[in-house]
Formats: structure tokens, sequence, C-alpha cells
């Protein structure tokens, strides 16, 4: 049995809404976030399996190809590795935001399938997200929560901290 870290991708290990990015919609609008490369290593050293799992409803919308996102995570991938860290798998729902599909967060089944496919303890593990969806689909999930980030989202996860690397190196 194994304990992971699941992390939402928008506002926790890359930007979104910044000056430089409004939306990740190609490689060249992905920037990752200081310490995340550096969180994501501390959680594999400590024993954590990652799992990126986030909502890509732009593709439903028609505003990204599939192919496009999976360029993206490439990046993503290639920047977290270069700091030594490794994201174990990325599951990602593609559909449109009011498709009322069971694997958009809020809804749990990203996080259950991962659980299911790399033997996870769910107790044992979190969820981590900079919004109110993140933390639902956690405590759906019965992991623990984590919100990060600066974002005003009213929402009681059982912790808080500035950003990823604050949080690993609570965790670590």
């Amino acid at each position: 049995m194994n304990k992971a870290i699941f992390l939402d991708r928008d506002g926790v290990i890359n930007e979104v809404l910044s000056k430089r990015v409004n939306f990740v919609n190609t490689p060249k609008d992905f920037y990752l976030l200081k310490g995340a490369g550096k969180a994501i290593k501390q959680f594999n050293d400590a024993g954590y399996k990652v799992f990126v799992v986030t909502n890509q409803g732009g593709i439903g919308l028609g505003y990204m190809s599939e192919d496009s996102l999976l360029a993206v995570h490439d990046k993503m991938v290639d920047e977290v590795e270069a700091y030594g860290g490794i994201i174990d798998d990325i599951a990602y729902c593609p559909h449109e935001p009011h498709a009322n599909c069971a694997c958009r967060k809020p809804k749990p089944r990203m996080i259950l399938n991962l659980a299911k496919q790399y033997n996870i303890i769910l107790a044992e593990s979190y969820m981590v997200g900079d919004r109110a969806p993140d933390i639902e689909a956690g405590r759906l999930a019965r992991t623990k929560t984590v919100l990060v980030g600066s974002r005003d989202e009213a929402t009681e996860a059982d912790l808080y901290f500035a950003d990823l690397l604050s949080f690993s190196n609570w965790i670590c």
C-alpha cells in the first residue's frame, strides 16, 4: 500500500490568472510556480506517490485540443524532472464545466481511479488545491485536504499554506 499527494495543476503547480498568463492552453503558456519542482521532489523523497488531477474544460469548450494538453503536461513533467521530481501519473477531465460528468472535480473519480490503480491508502494521502472544488474532491475521496495560494476561496480545508513548497516543507 502507498500514500500519495494528489495535486491540482493550475494555481498549485503552475501559474494561472497571472500577469504572464490567463489560461494554459499551449506549452508556451506553462510557467512552473516557484518552489513547485522542489516540493514535488520532497514528496517523492518522503515516500509519496505524486499525481496531478486537473479539470481541463477548455478541451470540451474547444479552446484547446487534447494533443495541446498532452504537450503542456509533457512540459510540466520535464520542468519538474529538472528539479529531480517525479509525477507518477496525470488524470484530467476534458469535459466542459457544466457537462455534469463523473470525473470533473468536485467529484472524486480521478482521485479514486488513481488510488485503485496504484494501491493508495487514501486516509494517509492529501489532495492539494487552490479552489473549493479541489478540496471537496479530496474530502469526498476521504483524503486530507490542503488549500494553497491566495485566491479568496470560501472553503474548509484541513490545512492551509501559502504555496506548495510551504506544504512540502511542513510534511517532509
